[in-house]
């Protein structure tokens, strides 16, 4: 299991998004009149609040020509931890769909992602702007959304979490000195972490069947009722011709003659262009049927269009990502047996 290459870049991604938050914020300085007269975007840098602060003390003096640029903020990945609270089933898998492959997906294991935001500033008042400029969007959380897997299109809502907000003003030496304000904001980030993604060997899902009970007793209780759905095709997959339209007929027309009914039979399906109908009777080369059968379209057919009968065959050669439609069967049953969806049998 273990040694399989996979990577989706999802802390990648996660830190990305996270980042994003805050890569428009600015500060502006106004006179004692109240106007503006310097507005400034404010860095965002990855990395560790440390790294920043050793930068401006080595470089402390404020009569140099050359100084980090203040103020800033700085971001980064505190740590990863398991999220228990949002554990789903670790057998559990979905399929989702790869243009026109079926993927199966484990569902996802929820992790939490710590990060920290460092505010810093040497003005009092740059640092309270830009922080009014975050605060307000969590309450306590903030959700973005993220796409986990590009490949399958697995998009899902990141909450991110405003945990804590801390603050240091740092001010040693002379007059000279440079003065740091830091406000320091934890923050944790709700994601998930996919396994690999691998190609579904069943493809489409051929039946399903739900039983309702009349007891609520799940040790005694037999089913009652079956409710049953196959797919169904939509076109001629082998591309059969049983017969030929006998004369044009319209759009509205239930009863018309074609050339031979030997291979038809009431209840059949069948089609003619890209128009489903469905046989209700046959008389000698009369057929009577339900037009724009499936969601179909009613439409005109010219003398010696092509019937097919749509069978089991083409039921069968159904592709993911094809239009199919469903055959719908209800059974009632007063067997006292149950299914089992393991054997494939009713016991």
């Amino acid at each position: 299991m273990l040694g399989t290459y996979f990577y989706h870049e999802i802390l990648r991604k996660t830190v990305i998004g996270f980042g994003t938050l805050f890569n428009n914020i600015n500060v502006r300085h106004k006179d004692a009149s109240g106007t503006t007269f310097s507005t400034l975007k404010v860095p965002l840098a990855y990395g560790p609040m440390q790294k920043f602060l050793a930068r401006i003390q080595q470089q402390p003096e404020l009569d140099r020509e050359t100084a980090i640029t203040l103020p800033r903020l700085s971001f980064e990945m505190q740590g990863l931890q398991y999220d228990p609270t949002r554990k789903t089933g670790i057998a559990q898998t979905f399929l989702t769909r790869n243009g026109t492959n079926a993927k199966k997906v484990y569902m996802p294991v929820p992790y939490n992602v710590a990060f920290e935001l460092s505010i810093i500033a040497k003005l009092s008042d740059d640092a309270l702007q830009i922080l009014e400029q975050i605060v307000p969007y969590f309450q306590p959380s903030f959700n973005i959304t993220v796409n986990l897997i590009s490949s399958i299109g697995e998009k899902k809502d990141i909450p991110i979490v405003l945990e804590s907000i801390n603050y240091s003003d740092q001010y040693e030496g002379g007059f000279e000195s440079r003065r740091t304000i830091i406000y320091t904001l934890a923050f944790t980030a709700k994601t998930y972490l996919f396994g690999p993604v691998a190609d579904n060997p069943e493809g489409l899902i051929k039946k399903v069947d739900v039983d309702y009970y009349t007891s609520t007793n799940t040790k005694t209780a037999r089913r009652s009722i079956r409710y049953s759905a196959t797919p169904t095709a939509k076109q001629n997959y082998d591309d059969d011709t049983a017969t030929v339209v006998d004369g044009a007929i319209s759009e509205k027309v239930t009863t018309f003659k074609v050339s031979a009914t030997t291979d038809l039979a009431a209840n059949q399906r069948i089609i003619i262009d890209t128009e489903i109908m469905f046989i209700r009777s046959i008389s000698g080369q009369n057929i009577t049927v339900y037009r724009a059968y499936d969601n179909t379209i009613a439409a005109k057919h010219e003398h010696n269009a092509s019937i097919g009968v749509l069978s089991a065959t083409d039921n069968a050669s159904i592709e993911f990502g094809d239009d199919f439609g469903f055959d719908e069967m209800t059974s009632f049953f007063s067997d006292g047996k149950s299914s089992s969806p393991s054997q494939g049998i009713d016991v």
